[in-house]
């Protein structure tokens, strides 16, 4: 019996850690994680701003709004091609990088429910 403690308390200890830290989430993110400076692309957790629409502008790319669970707004662009049923969804995820203050460059879309 006192050979199965420690394994069990370990296993227990391991299962918290990947749900508080690793498990997948629906949670918002925040675009204050994301580095100015820095051009690696990382996914985010965004709400689109609909009543703003997506407008297809100069050279075939696509910008919308989004916000974060902070309610910022920041203008995604860089999209060239959306996925079907954007408008329909929730949530949606991007994968970019912030360019300046008020702009995300976005480099891949996915939609979530």
């Amino acid at each position: 019996m006192q050979k199965l403690i420690l394994p069990l308390l370990v296993t227990i200890i391991v299962v918290m850690l990947y749900f508080q830290y690793f498990a997948p989430s629906n949670e918002l993110g925040s675009f204050s994680k994301f580095d100015t400076n820095s051009n690696a692309s990382m996914p985010i957790i965004v709400k689109l701003v609909k009543e703003k629409g997506v407008k297809r502008i100069s050279g075939g790319n696509y910008h919308f709004y989004a916000v974060d669970k902070e309610n910022k707004e920041m203008l995604i662009t860089g999209i060239k091609d959306l996925p079907p049923g954007m408008n329909g969804a929730k949530t949606i995820v991007i994968t970019g990088h912030l360019s300046g203050k008020d702009a995300f460059h976005a480099h891949g879309i996915e939609l979530r429910n």
